[in-house]
């Protein structure tokens, strides 16, 4: 059974079609984050360690590709509608307060926002299109972005890739390690942010 589900998938892996693949699920994840990319990112390090399909840098180059298009999407999603976001928040409200303070932190340090936003799934949807809404400069978010969207599919890769090294003999061990470590960091996002949320003052 395991060499069927592996004759399959390495099938697939050694297509062109692998990377449309890749490219569209990578920047669909930016504006819609069904399904986090960076689980279909470290499985194809995977094969790429294992097998030697598809190739790395091909992995790294069409993934970064593909997240920074769906950086923008998401952006261009939030500057087209932030002004009618603002215009239904009442002044002095909470939540016109926390718009304008997510503004401020992006003024100040909008950079670090972005890049460190990248490597939390669903947490880069938000910033991308909080950035877009609050009116953040589309020269500066495209520079930040692309040092977001290049960093990430590296880590994401060669993440994979060690996987796959150790796990030779075994590609779908590798795999089985590479979905492990993808689904932790989420875990593990989600369980910082509910951690805060108890720890931060009611009615703040």
């Amino acid at each position: 059974m395991n060499d069927a589900i592996l004759q399959a998938v390495e099938g697939f892996v050694t297509t062109p079609w692998v990377y449309v693949v890749l490219f569209g699920i990578a920047a669909f994840d930016g504006f819609f984050p069904v399904v986090p990319s960076e689980t279909l990112v470290i499985t194809l390090g995977v094969f790429a360690a294992s097998t030697g399909d598809p190739h790395l840098f091909l992995v790294v180059l069409v993934a970064a590709l593909g997240a920074f298009t769906g950086d923008h999407i998401s952006y261009a999603i939030g500057r087209k509608s932030g002004s009618r976001i603002l215009a239904r928040l009442k002044p002095g409200s909470r939540s016109r307060r926390a718009y304008e303070r997510v503004g401020k932190v992006l003024d100040e340090r909008g950079g670090l926002v972005l890049v460190v936003a990248r490597y939390i799934p669903g947490g880069r949807t938000a910033a991308t299109l909080t950035t877009g809404a609050t009116g953040f400069p589309r020269r500066s978010f495209t520079r930040y972005d692309a040092v977001a969207a290049s960093t990430w599919a590296l880590y994401s890769a060669c993440l994979g890739y060690l996987g796959g090294a150790a796990f030779e003999d075994e590609p779908l061990l590798g795999v089985a390690l590479g979905l492990g470590l993808a689904f932790s960091i989420t875990v593990l996002h989600e369980a910082v942010r509910y951690v805060r949320r108890r720890r931060a003052p009611q009615g703040a």
